[in-house]
């Protein structure tokens, strides 16, 4: 099957169905069918080869999913790129990629210059092609590449992920699976279309027939919560910092009745946040999940775990595997932390144009043979097989000796219920090594010190655990994806530009 599959036969069984509410526009799903054909063969007639990557780079819009859409269609391979990004990073994505065309407006034409590509905009695209004849359909593969996703670079350069249609559809057909999604759906999503959590909210909604209602932005949450409401939206996936903001409203739990479940990934939920969530939306599942652009998402907790294992990112999505190895790729014993390996269809085919990334990530199974992901990130695992996240293997800090795992010492921050988000990172130190440091966002009005902080550590964690340095601030710095950057923390810490 391939992705644009989802919106064809979804087009077929709902037609005048509403399949996207964005902006104050409501668009059927013949609508979007009927426009993706339109703007695939103007990309035919721009010349677009089979194959050929197509930069995206629009806001949350109706137009960014009938874009991607019609690449597709066409037989090309969409590049989701953030209007937010830095032109430099722009540029980057734009040569990296190779893409021939830019669907952007027209501020970015001297960037896509500058990289060798066509700006190509949105409304002149769909209008060259009005009247046309029918879309002479392509000969396609569910192997075909469908969209490169770069990562967000946290650890080095970002990199195209090769996701291929089977890829993409096999995620979709897990995650939408688990979730229970159908045609009476409405999900609300406020997530970048520039990575997996927010692409994904696509793939699945148009894969069940059901209606997303598609925000820019998390920027005003109280008019997103009027959304909710006047939508009866039944699906919301968010991220730590977007619970941050939205627990900061005064809600009622009883104005969120439709609502069936809240999904959160990027990064966990500390416990007292989980708690005020559950307790703000009753009706509600709430699904912690984990996963990384590599393979769109690995595992997810059924919410009927939440109480026995409130710190475990649960079990592998339906139809794939997920096991914690050692250093020579065996399976360790429960509770012995190693690196977490991922085998299914939905994980990528490589990095673009990065033979030697490629091999370092996937690499034979040290028993089965077959090709398996390692995640380089750290878990273990209980009895029962639940999997828990204990750190980015590049995260950890080595500290007179010791090895500190950041989460283990936010976790323990996170208890205090005037801290609103903490990251904990290493920093150089003469003496230690590495020592470590916290950085703080208090919640609004109230006070906290950075000797409290750590008086609090004292009494919970071993003495090399407690952060040598403290700082209290109103908010953290996050990624374009809603996760909380250590790396341009450290970079402050350490005096450089992030």
């Amino acid at each position: 099957m391939l992705i644009d599959d989802f919106l064809s036969q979804s087009a077929e069984s709902w037609p005048g169905k509403t399949a996207v509410v964005c902006a104050g526009e409501r668009w059927s799903y013949r609508r979007i069918e009927e426009a993706s054909n339109r703007f695939a063969r103007a990309l035919v007639a721009e010349g677009l080869e089979p194959g050929a990557r197509v930069a995206i780079c629009l806001e949350n819009s109706i137009e960014t999913i009938v874009s991607l859409f019609g690449v597709l269609k066409a037989g090309g391979a969409f590049v989701i790129v953030n209007p937010q990004s830095r032109t430099d990073h722009v540029r980057f994505l734009l040569r990296d990629s190779g893409a021939s065309i830019l669907i952007a407006g027209r501020r970015h034409t001297d960037v896509a210059t500058g990289a060798g590509t066509r700006v190509l905009p949105f409304g002149s695209a769909l209008a060259s092609a009005e009247g046309a004849s029918d879309l002479p359909r392509l000969p396609r593969s569910e192997t075909d590449l469908a969209a490169l996703v770069y990562t967000s670079g946290s650890t080095g350069e970002s990199k195209g992920v090769m996701l291929t249609h089977r890829n993409m559809t096999a995620a979709a057909t897990a995650i939408g699976g688990y979730l229970d999604n159908t045609a009476d759906d409405v999900i609300l999503s406020a997530l970048p279309l520039a990575f997996t959590y927010g692409l994904g909210q696509v793939t699945t909604a148009f894969r069940a027939g059901a209606t997303l209602v598609l925000e820019r932005s998390f920027l005003y949450p109280r008019a997103i919560i009027e959304t909710m409401r006047r939508e009866k939206v039944t699906g919301f996936p968010l991220v730590p910092t977007m619970a941050t903001l939205l627990l900061r409203q005064d809600l009622k739990p009883d104005w969120f009745g439709p609502l069936r479940y809240i999904t959160n990934a990027a990064a966990a939920l500390p416990r007292p946040r989980m708690q005020r969530l559950r307790e703000t939306f009753p009706s509600a599942k709430i699904y912690s999940m984990y996963g990384l652009t590599e393979c769109q998402r690995a595992s997810y907790l059924p919410p009927e775990e939440i109480d026995r294992r409130p710190d475990s990112v649960g079990v592998p999505i339906p139809g794939t595997t997920a096991r914690v190895v050692d250093d020579k790729g065996r399976r360790v014993p429960p509770g012995v932390v190693g690196e977490l390996v991922v085998a299914g269809a939905h994980v990528m085919a490589g990095y673009w144009n990065r033979p030697e990334a490629t091999c370092g990530a996937l690499r034979p199974d040290a028993l089965s043979g077959e090709t398996v992901l390692y995640t380089g990130d750290l878990f273990r695992t209980d009895v029962e097989g639940f999997l828990y996240f204990v750190e980015r293997k590049d995260d950890v800090i080595k500290t007179g000796g010791e090895k500190v795992a950041p989460r283990h010492v936010e976790a323990v921050i996170a208890q205090l219920d005037d801290v609103a988000e903490v990251a904990v990172f290493g920093v150089p130190d003469d003496v230690l090594g590495e020592a470590v440091a916290a950085v703080i966002a208090s919640v609004d009005g109230a006070i906290l010190t950075a000797e409290s902080v750590r008086r609090h550590c004292l009494r919970h964690l071993e003495p090399f655990m407690v952060p040598k340095a403290v700082e209290i601030r109103k908010a953290l710095p996050t990624t374009l994806t809603g996760k909380i950057s250590r790396r341009m923390l450290r970079a402050e810490k350490a005096g450089t530009a992030a």
